[in-house]
């Protein structure tokens, strides 16, 4: 079951809950081979799309898929209880 934000450490970077207590949703678009040919800084996504990201596992899935760098596609519509998002603002 999720656990309330913050329980955990903190990663090596002082950043606590990236991965692990539900997958997180992401604005990009999904697109199989887009870090092939995407920038290695901030790669956001391609600009349209008709599936996004989800990043991170949830304390449903196997340790394997608990790391941030893991990412697989979603659509849109999808709502479930293993699924969040992390507001985040540019400074």
């Amino acid at each position: 079951k999720t656990h309330p934000v913050g329980r955990k450490s903190a990663n090596e970077l002082g950043i606590y809950d990236m991965s692990g207590n539900v997958w997180e949703w992401c604005s990009d678009w999904y697109d199989k081979n887009y870090y092939s040919r995407s920038p290695s800084r901030n790669p956001t996504g391609p600009s349209s799309g008709s599936l996004r990201v989800r990043r991170g596992g949830s304390w449903l899935s196997n340790a394997g898929f608990c790391r941030s760098a893991n990412r697989y596609l979603i659509p849109p519509s999808n709502r479930i209880s293993i699924l969040g998002f992390r507001p985040v603002m540019e400074p």
